[in-house]
């Protein structure tokens, strides 16, 4: 599979398990990726969406794999999925399940996972939140849940970035979307999900619950 994170410096970076990278757009743009934390073990935060989490856990751009290692632990059946080979083989690693592909493929499971994650800022991934929603929507049984991080600002942007090491090399264009929790909702509402819960971290983090109608 060819994609923008395959082959990239993002690839490399989760191999080793550090690196300093970032999204940049043409217009400036731009938003760190936040490596060391992705590819440590899941922390305070992390635990307190999972501890939300019912069922079998799809998570959609599962990175290093921290959350379907944790999630494993725990005893939930988990899988992670992402578009890049490096991510793949970091989750098998820490003794989770993962498959390499995107969320828009045809997936194991569709239609009966319990709970899909959004982490990390993946609400991004695709560049239209809309589409994604409605896709998360069909993935998840009557009654599943959707767990989103959201930016921590009134935000609803669209970009088209690159990965950048911040010394001129950078990778391919594709889209991302930048999505606060106002946003989030709007959207949510339209692809038949329902708000049931809104937190902030200590550390600064945003994260909405979302129940898919019966």
């Amino acid at each position: 599979m060819t994609d923008p994170w395959t082959g990239s410096a993002y690839d490399s970076a989760l191999l080793t398990g550090r690196g300093r990278l970032f999204l940049r757009s043409a217009n400036g743009w731009l938003l760190p990726l936040e490596l060391d934390r992705w590819c440590a073990r899941a922390d305070s935060c992390d635990l307190a969406v999972l501890r939300r989490c019912e069922g079998p856990v799809l998570d959609i751009g599962c990175g290093a794999g921290r959350l379907v290692e944790a999630l494993t632990v725990r005893g939930h059946r988990a899988l992670g999925i992402d578009v890049c080979a490096s991510a793949v083989v970091s989750t098998v690693r820490r003794g989770g399940r993962a498959r390499l592909g995107s969320v828009f493929d045809s997936l194991p499971g569709e239609g009966h996972w319990g709970t899909v994650l959004l982490i990390d800022g993946n609400i991004g991934i695709g560049g239209f939140p809309s589409v994604l929603l409605e896709r998360t929507r069909q993935l998840v049984r009557p009654g599943g849940r959707l767990l989103v991080e959201t930016a921590a600002v009134d935000i609803d942007a669209r970009h088209h970035v690159r990965i950048d090491d911040g010394r001129g090399k950078r990778g391919a264009v594709f889209p991302w979307a930048s999505v606060g929790r106002r946003a989030l909702l709007g959207y949510a509402r339209t692809a038949g999900w329902t708000a049931t819960e809104h937190w902030t971290t200590s550390r600064g983090r945003h994260f909405s619950a979302l129940a898919a109608a019966s």
